[in-house]
């Protein structure tokens, strides 16, 4: 009888196979056919595997099926592979380097002396397709370094080979190569199991890129792609991608008169008065929430010395990000304007004794804060120098943990759902490079889980991912065509208290360690209201919207009746204007649906003998005419804080 192994299914349950099954014949055998027939790849205990892998020992599985994101990635990498393929198919000579997956999708780098044209493009994604039809079997093949240098010396890969060098250098002694057809790539994997199961690829674009991201190395041709398990997909994000054009924040930024960028100012905004209204509400609406939630609201300075960053680790772990500012009596670039807030508000908690009664302390700022972003990096409100954040520190003891995470996830919910963003929630532990002892972050990570597990929040759990000083929850949210955006984070610190010498006095007079919460929901202003331009398209609600409502009059005898009702919409505390233009009223109607506003209120003869306006809601809806006094009563409900 052949030795058995036990593997372990996500539910818990067991199975006993056969020593050296295929994982691929495990699932067939005993999970089904249906199962193994939409299976791309899996996880044997902590390690990504094809199908194909033998089960040597006792091991947990994970199978990833069509329907999952992990398989999608593995499918976008097989399809760097099949797309390199093809290029080297139709043009002879081109050199391959290495084809990695992104966020959406996955590109390719090539070394040949002639960038990709749009045509050239058409006829790689069509190699590449029928490639897919054919259902080429991924085939892994475990080879010396010996053996993987000479195959690619053979056929003139020099990129390769360099890539092969560099892994050997690091003590690798077996290698891994993966073919389909006749072609063959170096890749540690893993592969869905043939080409057919990757479904649909698109191409999407080229550009240069510098070997190994140097400009002083060879110049090499990039490839963008996507794919998809089937065109229906293809085809609702190629939709998605088409709206995501119509609603980016940049365009709509400057066509409803928001924000505009100069070069003099790389990464920080100009806000027009329509932008400054936006930003102002969502700063009056969190600071408004906060203050009725414990926190109390302060400010600190914009410019450090370096004393207070090497105290906290970022002079020796951030200081690229930072902008340095010259000592003008040492001469050295000792100060620095602030990137993020914590530091200074552990000074500010050390500037008196706490007693164990003050817990928890809630600091609440939006202090303009600035980062040393690559100018490659910025991109409109997303990527920025000059933001700020709704930012808070909150300072407790072990026990206030959970208590302080229930009350900080009921926040988020409150203004996520504010403005209908849908989020999920990711649990991310102890980094590589971080500060503290493991016996610290055992504990950190411990109470922060189980804070979370008390919330009631379902939440993945993402190893290696959390901040230097401590583990964090972070909430993605999913805008109006479902996209992503990481914004709200929670995260757990031990190591600022200690390294900042905080205490507080306890029940037993001695002094104890707090432990402190890093916190924000919007993330940054900028970020955040980028994100709300592009989730409603520019068309705020009413309570956010820089302006809630325009007056409009039929002839130019109205204005003075316009103006009234302007005046005592804004005497209500409204955000109103009246548009004088010498224009026709079909073109105002017009003007104030392309910008976007909630309301427009036209005003002729009859409403100015009646006291009356006659409202049109964005999108076009006509409210019929009604007096001043019950659209007042409408908008005073549709513009009141959620």
């Amino acid at each position: 009888m052949s030795e058995q192994v036990t593997v372990t299914l996500p539910d818990g349950s067991q199975k006993q196979a056969r020593k050296g099954m295929r994982v691929g014949e495990f699932v067939r055998e005993f999970i089904g056919q249906g199962l193994a027939k939409a299976a791309i790849h899996a996880r044997l205990d902590d390690q990504d595997v094809d199908l194909s892998r033998p089960i040597e020992r006792d091991s947990r599985l994970k199978v990833y099926t069509t329907k999952s994101a992990e398989a999608l990635e593995v499918a976008n990498h097989d399809a760097a592979h099949i797309v390199a393929d093809a290029v080297q198919r139709l043009f002879p000579g081109t050199q391959v380097t290495i084809g990695p997956t992104v966020e959406e999708g996955f590109y390719y780098d090539f070394f040949r002396e002639t960038p990709f044209t749009p045509e050239d493009l058409e006829k790689i994604e069509a190699l590449a397709n029928e490639i897919v039809a054919k259902d080429l079997p991924f085939e892994r093949r475990e080879v010396s370094a010996e053996e993987a240098t000479r195959l690619f010396e053979s056929k003139g890969e020099k990129f390769k080979v360099e890539i092969i060098r560099d892994v050997v250098s690091k003590g690798a002694k077996t290698l891994t190569l993966y073919k389909h057809g006749d072609w063959t790539d170096f890749c540690l994997g893993p592969h869905g199991p043939s080409t057919g199961k990757v479904g649909v690829i698109k191409l999407l674009s080229s550009s240069g890129a510098y070997w190994r991201g140097d400009h002083r190395n060879p110049m090499l041709q990039r490839i963008y792609g996507i794919s998809f398990f089937d065109k229906k997909a293809l085809a609702e994000w190629l939709h998605r991608q088409e709206e995501a054009k119509k609603r980016d924040h940049r365009k709509l930024g400057r066509e409803l008169d928001l924000f505009q960028f100069h070069p003099w100012a790389p990464g920080a905004a100009f806000w027009s008065a329509k932008g400054t209204s936006l930003y102002q509400t969502l700063s009056a609406y969190m600071r408004q929430l906060c203050l009725g939630n414990g926190y109390v609201e302060v400010k600190t300075p914009l410019l450090f010395n370096k004393g207070l960053w090497e105290k906290s680790g970022h002079w020796g772990k951030y200081k690229e990000n930072m902008f340095l500012v010259l000592d003008s009596e040492t001469g050295e670039h000792d100060f620095s304007l602030k990137p993020m807030n914590c530091p200074s508000h552990h000074v500010l908690y050390g500037f008196k004794k706490h007693s164990y009664r003050d817990l928890p302390v809630r600091y609440q700022t939006q202090d303009v804060l600035h980062r040393n972003e690559a100018s490659g990096t910025l991109g409109g409100l997303t990527r920025v120098r000059q933001f700020a954040q709704d930012d808070a520190h909150i300072y407790c003891t072990e026990a206030q943990i959970p208590e302080e995470v229930r009350r900080f996830v009921h926040l988020l919910d409150r203004v996520y759902k504010a403005v209908g963003l849908q989020y999920t929630s990711k649990f991310s532990t102890r980094p590589a490079n971080r500060l503290g002892d493991d016996e610290l972050w055992d504990r950190a990570e411990a109470s922060l889980k189980a804070a979370l597990d008390s919330s009631g929040l379902a939440y993945e759990t993402k190893p290696g991912e959390g901040a230097f000083y401590g583990p964090k929850i972070d909430f993605d949210v999913s805008d109006s065509i479902g996209r992503k955006w990481q914004l709200g984070t929670i995260q757990l610190d031990h190591v600022a208290p200690e390294r900042f010498d905080l205490s507080y006095v306890g029940e037993d007079n001695a002094e104890h360690r707090p432990v402190v919460l890093h916190r924000a929901i919007y993330g940054s202003f900028e970020r955040f209201i980028a994100i709300l331009i592009e989730h409603f398209a520019g068309a705020f609600p009413a309570w956010l919207a820089p302006v809630q409502a325009v007056v409009v009059t039929v002839a130019d005898r109205h204005l003075e009746y316009g103006a009234r009702v302007r005046e005592e919409l804004r005497a209500r505390g409204f955000r109103a204007e009246l548009d004088e233009r010498g224009m026709t009223l079909n073109a105002k109607i017009r003007e104030a649906q392309v910008q976007k506003l909630p309301f427009t209120l036209v005003v002729g003869d009859k409403e100015a003998e009646s006291g009356s306006v006659a409202p049109r809601r964005y999108g076009g809806e006509d409210l019929k005419s009604m007096k001043l006094e019950a659209f007042i009563e409408l908008l005073s409900k549709e513009a009141a804080w959620p």
